[in-house]
């Protein structure tokens, strides 16, 4: 008896080859011999285990060695320490790791295939979506159970093909709640919800994962109501059916409505706070979101990255940092996701290098998303060789990574370097984004290559089939315009297409018009540009400008009795500079920055005397009329 009861403790192990945990466990293997030294057992004792209690006991620890092998991703090493009645967990293995043809191999090489081995071939050609080569294996299984069936079925509904999922559905022999439900939420997923329902009142038996389901996909369809109703109607439910509803109404935009489900929660779970606190970060509701994340005692890696990258997309630098510290001192460890939301709200090169330097600790260097992001803040905080470095540095790059250092070259004036990383990126064979042409095009633009700008444009749409947008409109605008081809700029924005001109691009060809005194043509542009903006006073004030320098005092008169006759306000012009580690901005004649007395002592004292002595520098002496 106590061998008995030793020999079918192995079987828990074997049958964690069955793909759904519906049916079937693997039938009791007959005693396995002795296994061979080079196996890499080797008993020893004073007291030998009888042959059968040995045999398990091989089987076993064959068993332990293989699941911890899979565990960690060795598959190589799991089929060497594989036994003979092994041969269904390295099937299921492979499987999972998406290897099916190396499982196929395993397959074909079995000597005794029993139901849950073929089951678990024909769902591995489902999951990487050979649904063809599936039915060829279903049609010719021995034996079939409900859990092939509906394997097969679940094959097809997966991967789009419904009408044969139902077919396959009303030819099973016998239905469980499993087979029902998968049906039920294939026609929920997809939207055909008559099907789904017509379903779900036929069932004859329901479980709380056939309810889930179609509350599921009701709310994934926004169909919030009939989710509630059916919800409401739910005879027992579990901490995921809250959840759903929670993570659903909050997805659909009805935060309040789920927070009453949430507070309603007879207990809660991780990913029901997760998602009441994204529902408020989306809706704009960050102190609630504090609040929330400030009352839950188990945060996970998903709550700490949602409310970092809340503050992040909300340009509050200083909450997301101090969040973030808070992070660091706990333990959990931040990801890819963190670590970007943290980097992109980032402003001096500093700080960019200390998020860097835990990169690199973090081991995640390597990670192309990663690098991408280092190298676009290193571009914009000014420090284009650190920029060059990161790229330089990631083994994977990507048609981003490309980009990105194409636009931070553009963004620093080297313009011929942005060109031929342009060259190299085709060489490599990566096909340009439209950001990419955006990018070569500011290049162009940067260093007035009129030629090559053109061709770049042409080549957006004529060789790799983009729509030129707005962007590249403007990017050509104003190289045209500052080359001094006014004309074929307007030619340009009039064959733009209807609705896609706006005041930036009118204001660019504008501005031309001024550098190279084509009056007509701003006249032409200024009366379109007050039409689209008509309180921005800079538009107006240019224009002004173009009229005056020819002498046109009338127009001049009337655009600044327009401006005078209006509430317009003039944005004031301003500075920025970084000192330790902060960002200071000044604005003209300004009295709001808290060191304001020093930095006017400085200007009058030192700055003005060195500027009024340089042969470079013009100086403007300011009035108290000025603006």
């Amino acid at each position: 008896m106590l061998r008995r009861c030793r020999r079918r403790r192995v079987l828990p192990l074997l049958s964690q080859c069955s793909i759904l945990r519906l049916h079937g466990t693997f039938s009791e293997p007959h005693d396995p011999p002795r296994q061979p030294a080079h196996d890499g057992i080797c008993w020893t004792g004073e007291n030998p285990a009888a042959p059968d209690e040995t045999a398990s006991r091989d089987a076993a620890s064959y068993a332990a060695k293989v699941s911890l092998h899979l565990k960690h991703g060795k598959l190589a090493r799991a089929e060497v320490a594989r036994g003979l009645y092994l041969d269904a967990v390295m099937l299921d293995g492979h499987v999972k790791a998406g290897r099916v043809d190396r499982a196929r191999e395993l397959f074909d090489g079995m000597s005794v295939k029993n139901v849950v081995a073929w089951t678990c071939m024909l769902s591995g050609y489902c999951r990487a979506g050979r649904v063809d080569e599936a039915r060829q294996l279903f049609d010719v299984m021995p034996d079939r159970n409900v859990v092939s069936w509906t394997a097969m079925m679940q094959g097809y509904a997966s991967n789009g093909m419904l009408r044969e999922a139902r077919e396959m559905f009303d030819r099973m022999p016998e239905r469980n709640v499993v087979a029902w439900t998968v049906m039920v939420k294939a026609y929920a997923d997809s939207g055909q919800f008559l099907e789904a329902w017509e379903l779900f009142d036929r069932m004859p038996n329901r479980n709380t994962y056939s309810w889930n389901a179609m509350i599921s996909g009701f709310l994934s369809a926004g169909k919030v109501d009939e989710a509630v109703q059916l919800f409401e109607a739910m005879p027992h439910r579990n901490v995921v059916s809250w959840t759903i509803m929670v993570t659903g109404l909050a997805k659909n935009g009805s935060a309040c409505r789920a927070r009453e489900f949430f507070d309603r929660m007879p207990s809660k779970d991780t990913a029901a706070w997760n998602a009441m606190i994204t529902a408020y970060a989306n809706d704009g509701q960050l102190n609630e979101a504090q609040r929330l994340f400030d009352s839950m005692l188990a945060k996970d890696l998903v709550t700490w990255t949602t409310i970092i990258e809340a503050y992040s997309k909300s340009k509050r630098k200083d909450e997301a940092l101090n969040i973030f510290l808070l992070m660091r001192r706990s333990a959990v460890s931040p990801n890819i996701c963190t670590l970007i939301s943290i980097l992109v709200i980032l402003e001096s090169t500093m700080e960019v290098k200390q998020i860097h330097g835990l990169i690199v600790r973090l081991g995640l260097l390597s990670k192309t998303d990663l690098g991408n992001a280092l190298l676009t803040m290193y571009s914009r905080s000014g420090d284009l060789l650190s920029a060059w470095l990161a790229f330089n540095r990631l083994e994977v790059k990507d048609s981003i990574t490309w980009t990105s250092i194409m636009q931070a070259f553009a963004n620093h004036g080297c313009a011929y370097h942005a060109l031929q990383g342009f060259a190299q990126m085709l060489r490599h064979g990566y096909t340009p984004s439209s950001i990419t042409f955006t990018a070569i095009l500011s290049a162009c633009n940067h260093v007035g290559l009129v030629e090559k700008g053109r061709k770049m444009f042409k080549s957006i749409y004529n060789v790799y089939g983009i729509e030129p947008t707005i962007e590249h409109y403007s990017c050509l605008v104003d190289l045209l315009g500052r080359a001094g081809h006014v004309r074929e700029a307007k030619e340009l924005v009039d064959s733009m297409q209807q609705g896609m001109r706006d005041e930036a691009i009118l204001g660019t060809l504008l501005g031309a018009c001024m550098m190279h005194n084509e009056v007509e043509v701003a006249r032409e542009v200024g009366e379109d540009l007050v039409r689209f903006e008509p309180s921005d006073p800079e538009r107006y004030t240019l224009l002004a400008n173009v009229f005056a320098s020819h002498g046109l005092w009338d127009e001049t008169s009337n655009v600044w009795k327009i401006i005078r006759g209006s509430k317009m306000k003039k944005s004031p012009g301003f500075s920025k500079i970084e000192a330790n580690m902060r960002n200071h901005v000044f604005y003209s004649r300004d009295q709001e920055h808290p060191q304001c007395a020093e930095i006017y002592e400085m200007l009058n004292d030192t700055v003005v005397p060195q500027m009024k002595g340089s042969s470079c520098v013009g100086f403007w002496e300011p009035t108290d009329s000025s603006v």
